[in-house]
Parts: C-alpha cells; structure tokens; sequence
C-alpha cells in the first residue's frame, strides 16, 4: 500500500513562492498534484512521469509552477513561483499505480495524500 505525505504549505503574500514536498513510501509511477478551493471540485495542476523526464500542467500555472521528482528520495515536489490569491486551496499529492500515462484527471489516481493547505493573501 503506498503512502504520500505532504509538506510545505503555508501562508504567503501575492507574488511570493512555496516548495510544497510529498513522500511516498512504495512503488509509485506517474505523481502528480491536485488543487482544491473551498466549494470548488478537485483541479489537475501538475503531473510528472517516472523518471522526470515528462511533465504535464494546468494552463492556469504553466510558466510559474515547475513539478519534479528524486526517485532516490521517492519524493516529488512543487515548486510554486509567482504565486496568486487564486492559487489558494488544499493541495493534494497524488500516485498512479500503473504505466507512465500523464494523466490529468483525479480518476486516474489510486493513492492520496491528507493535503496541505496554501493560502496566498493579496
């Protein structure tokens, strides 16, 4: 059974960056990160493939938010610059347990982190 923990979150002032970190323990494949604001569905950010070599994002953060992983740490992380009021909500870690699919949607991943909460004030 895999596990992900995340970490990182916090306040910060518009414009600022956040390096949110979610540790895996277990096989994992393609990672990705997931958004949630308050009465709003669960929206795809980031994703990355196996070895790091592909990565996938929302047109909302292409440009500002960079995702990546250390297979040796079975860590992934993201790295969120420029950030916007609108870039609040819980963000959550999330794993494939199969192939190397750059998968977008929530329904594409088995295993979930408990989230951890980024709040940008304006």
């Amino acid at each position: 059974q895999v596990q992900l923990v995340e970490s990182g979150g916090g306040l910060v002032q518009a414009g600022g960056s956040l390096r949110l970190s979610c540790a895996a323990s277990g096989r994992t494949y393609v990672m990705g990160w997931f958004r949630q604001a308050p009465g709003k569905e669960r929206d795809f950010v980031a994703a990355v493939s196996v070895n790091g070599g592909s990565t996938s994002y929302a047109d909302s953060v292409k440009g500002r938010f960079t995702i990546s992983r250390d297979n040796a740490k079975n860590t992934v992380y993201l790295q969120m610059n420029s950030l916007k009021p609108e870039d609040t909500a819980v963000y959550y870690c999330a794993a494939r347990s199969w192939d190397n699919v750059l998968i977008t949607t929530s329904g594409g991943y088995r295993h979930w982190g408990q989230g951890t909460q980024v709040t940008v004030s304006s």
